[in-house]
């Protein structure tokens, strides 16, 4: 009895000190450790392998993008310095560790990717504005989550053509640009908002049947996730009709039209839906035609009695204002003013209702304040077709004062470009304030 009782002790401390050895720690700094190797068809494709491959892994890459696993790929189509962070985990806690890789050249065919493409014109345009597809039905409107019997579709409600007048739903402006992956939010100053979100945005009042808020413009980055849901996400904005959520489910997506698919945050049963589409569209002018596109105007503009809406990107604003500088070859009233944005092809564009024909006119003139000597550039361009463009270049020799410059266009393809993009400063990031007036075809 005496040997069976040591026994039965001796095997409990056993016991226990097995359990002790194998108790389960908290992962350190050395566990989050990793490694990596470019691919073979790129250096701007690198692979990740965490050191422990026993540990959940969870990665941000620095690029906009995320992962999950002990090996996982990324892709940096553009050069510069991305700090990489790997965070492994178990049930006793989690531990991280960051290093910043440098990618030496850009690499254009990985932006080469036909979501991108559509979404920002592709690598020739590289930035395209969206806004509501206003003048369909159903453009915008509500079913239930999960997904129906209709499908993915709005079945409970569709609003009908241009039911939101005045919300600030039409007059939101969306900018998703392939360079660097920025999003810009042009709000015009009003959103709409589901009503749920009123207490979040101070100023909000009732507005046919739901909120319009007062909200600045934003700028932020995109981007697009594929899985079983592709699913697009922003930082710092949002897209059409704001319920709390930033992502996105693409249920499809053309040259000329975007239809997402997004949650309540409030009410978890609900699901919205958005039609946006191209501000360059031809779909119509009404709600007997269909279409949401911009307007579209005719040269000479001067900026006197008509206000066009020009089109800005890469950063850059637009303000039509009184002439800073009444002096020299420029004494009109009214001009307009464009800060160069962060971008070396940051700009503008405006869209014309006829297309250009050069057989008699054959150049392109416009005055120009510059707050240094440099290019401006001006592109022609398809609005059915952003890869359908000419663009040349002139030199801006004299600052700080007005100027007349003239490009010729002789020669070019009739009834093609109906779309006059304009490039001041081009190629210098934040190039400073420029005043443009008097655009024509002579």
């Amino acid at each position: 009895m005496k040997r069976l009782l040591i026994f039965t002790i001796a095997t409990a401390f056993l016991t226990i000190g097995a359990c002790k050895k194998d108790k389960i720690e908290a992962p350190t700094e050395e566990d989050a450790q990793f490694t990596y190797t470019t691919a073979s068809e790129s250096d701007n494709i690198l692979i990740f392998t965490a050191s422990n491959a026993e540990l959940i892994a969870q990665w941000t890459f620095g690029n906009g993008n995320t992962g999950e696993g002990t090996t996982v790929e990324a892709q940096y189509p553009l050069a510069g310095d991305y700090e990489v962070t790997l965070t492994v985990f178990n049930e006793e806690g989690q531990a991280s560790s960051s290093q910043t890789i440098t990618i030496a050249q850009d690499d254009p065919t990985l932006l080469d990717d036909p979501l991108y493409n559509l979404l920002t014109g592709g690598i020739d345009v590289g930035a395209k504005t969206w806004v509501m597809d206003s003048l369909i039905d159903g453009h915008f409107g509500v079913g239930p989550n999960p997904v129906g019997a209709g499908g993915l579709y709005p079945e409970w409600w569709e609003a009908l053509c241009s039911e939101k007048p005045n919300t600030g739903l039409y007059s939101d402006r969306y900018t998703f640009t392939l360079q660097g992956f920025g999003f810009d939010m042009v709000t015009n100053g009003l959103v709409y908002i589901d009503d749920l979100q009123e207490p979040n945005f101070p100023g909000s009042y009732e507005n046919l049947g739901d909120y319009s808020a007062p909200y600045e413009d934003q700028a932020g980055t995109w981007k697009i996730e594929v899985g079983d849901d592709t699913v697009l996400s922003v930082t710092d904005g949002f897209l059409g009709f704001y319920t709390g959520t930033t992502e996105y489910q693409i249920v499809s997506i053309s040259e000329n039209e975007l239809f997402l698919r997004y949650l309540d945050a409030s009410d978890a049963g609900l699901a919205w839906y958005i039609r946006l589409t191209p501000v360059y569209a031809d779909n119509g002018t009404d709600c007997e035609t269909g279409g949401g596109g911009g307007n579209t105007y005719s040269l000479p503009i001067d900026f006197e009695t008509v206000e066009p809406e020009f089109e800005v990107f890469g950063g850059s604003t637009d303000t039509i204002i009184d002439n800073p500088d009444q002096s020299g070859i420029n004494t009109s009233n009214r001009v307009l003013e464009t800060v160069h944005g962060d971008q070396t092809w940051a700009g503008l564009f405006v869209d014309m209702t006829d297309p250009f024909d050069f057989s008699t006119n054959t150049t392109i003139t416009l005055k120009v304040w510059a707050p240094s000597t440099g290019t401006l550039r001006i592109k022609l361009e398809a609005q059915a077709s952003s890869s359908t463009f000419v663009e040349k270049d002139v030199a801006v020799t004299t600052a700080n004062e007005w100027v007349e410059v003239s490009i010729d266009f002789a020669g070019e393809a009739a009834d093609t470009y109906d779309r006059l993009v304009l490039f001041p400063g081009w190629d210098v990031a934040n190039a400073g304030t420029f005043y443009l007036d008097d655009i024509s075809q002579q």
